[in-house]
């Protein structure tokens, strides 16, 4: 018996890494970089920044979109290429180009792993949280999109195949009862008053969740994103208050880094849920979140959380500790994740219209295909494209980054020659 063997085809590697910024408001990877007006930055909402008068009436007057957009185009040596988008701007087009773009010059995509750790490895002593691991997310996507058209399949059957034949989603908006109307599961409101205006803002804030509980009956599920402004006596205080109003879960109460917090909270009210983790970043950052068993849903981020790589390792312990995992809207990079894991039940849409009543594509005008639901869900055959199946608008206001910094970056300084290196081998030595 006799047996053959022959190499495995060589594989596209990666041999340009581009970014660009975004002209206006409105399009691309930053939620909050919309229009005035736009209930996302100018309705009232609950903040930790609301302590301040001067910075609560629209959360642009504290920054939320300072940054705003950016995107990441890999090209593959047989022309190929992979494109992602998220937030950063200006500072995420440095970090890509100046720091990271070492790491994928020379590199076969599919090495998904190596890459992320060398990214995340590299900027630790400036990272691990934050701008530094959202970039890294958006690169990280982009490598998926690559792979996925060099493979000529969607990513959702690269990372485990399709768990469903249909993706439903809950809606995040000012309008519940619309989003009830246009056949979302559920709806999820922001709180208006945070715990730093005290007993007055708790009244009002139980007023507002009664109305929009008596205009959406007793059995819509009906949640509420407090992001990150109250604290863990107001919380309890609150979520008292309102236990006739059957809210399904409470979202984001504390401050991230309060993870102990969450213990308190469930102690005080075991039977409700508690979730939160849009603003956590990596499998360390959620490790302890779900060993605790103190939140009931994690909502990771795949934009900022690490991108796929890292967020397949976050759903993975999740899985572990049957904890669900509700991805934070995201768009087409969460619908395929989504549809390919068994522990995330349902996806996000976070209402992208100005007045929150109609169905819009979360990006903007950056994509002339994206999928959005339709009477509430997505059949999983709509994601049926090569890698996220998003095609760049050829109008998009797309700007080339790489003479968007003035002064240019200052080149990192050459290795010492192997004279240079004894010379200083030998003054080390004598000192």
């Amino acid at each position: 018996m006799s047996s053959t063997t022959s190499k495995v085809k060589s594989f596209p590697k990666i041999k340009e890494v581009r970014t660009f910024l975004i002209h206006g408001v409105g399009s691309g990877g930053d939620y909050h970089n919309v229009n005035s007006g736009h209930w996302l930055i100018d309705s009232k909402i609950a903040t930790p920044m609301s302590h301040y008068p001067k910075y609560q009436k629209s959360r642009t007057d504290f920054g939320i979109n300072v940054l705003g957009s950016f995107c990441v185009e890999l090209e593959a040596t047989d022309g190929t290429k992979g494109f992602a988008t998220g937030f950063g701007g200006p500072p995420a087009c440095w970090l890509t180009a100046e720091h990271f773009k070492r790491f994928l010059v020379g590199a076969d995509p599919r090495d998904t792993n190596l890459i992320f750790e060398q990214m995340y490895r590299a900027s630790m002593f400036y990272g691990r949280k934050g701008l530094p691991v959202a970039v890294i997310s958006v690169i990280d996507l982009a490598i998926w999109d690559l792979l996925g058209k060099i493979r000529n399949e969607p990513v959702y059957k690269m990372i485990g195949g399709a768990t469903r034949e249909r993706l439903n989603f809950y809606c995040t908006g000012p309008e519940p009862t619309a989003a009830k109307e246009m056949g979302f599961i559920g709806s999820k409101v922001a709180l208006p008053y945070s715990a730093a205006e005290g007993y007055e803002g708790l009244r009002k804030n139980y007023e507002y969740l009664k109305g929009h509980r008596d205009a959406l009956g007793p059995d819509f599920p009906l949640r509420v994103d407090c992001w990150m402004s109250l604290t863990v006596s107001y919380t309890i205080e609150l979520v008292e208050k309102c236990k006739d109003l059957h809210i399904d879960w409470w979202e984001e109460v504390l401050s991230p880094d309060d993870v102990e917090g969450f213990g308190l909270l469930k102690r005080a009210h075991p039977t409700v849920k508690f979730t939160t983790g849009e603003h956590e970043y990596s499998r360390y950052g959620f490790r302890k979140l779900i060993e605790d068993r103190n939140i009931d849903i994690i909502q990771p981020d795949v934009m900022w959380v690490g991108g796929m790589t890292e967020l397949l390792k976050v759903s993975a312990m999740a899985a572990a500790y049957d904890v669900p995992v509700v991805c934070h809207a995201s768009g087409p990079y969460s619908y395929h994740f989504t549809v390919s894991q068994s522990n995330s039940p349902f996806q996000e849409y976070l209402a992208n219209s100005p007045d929150g009543k109609s169905v819009l594509p979360v990006f903007g005008n950056l994509f002339t295909n994206e999928p959005i639901p339709t009477k509430g869900y997505l059949d999983v055959t709509d994601l049926d494209l090569p890698g996220f199946g998003l095609e760049i608008n050829p109008s998009a206001p797309l700007i080339d980054a790489a003479g968007v910094l003035n002064p240019a970056p200052s080149k990192s300084l050459p290795a010492p020659t192997t004279q240079q290196g004894d010379s200083q081998e030998k003054v080390n030595g004598s000192s």
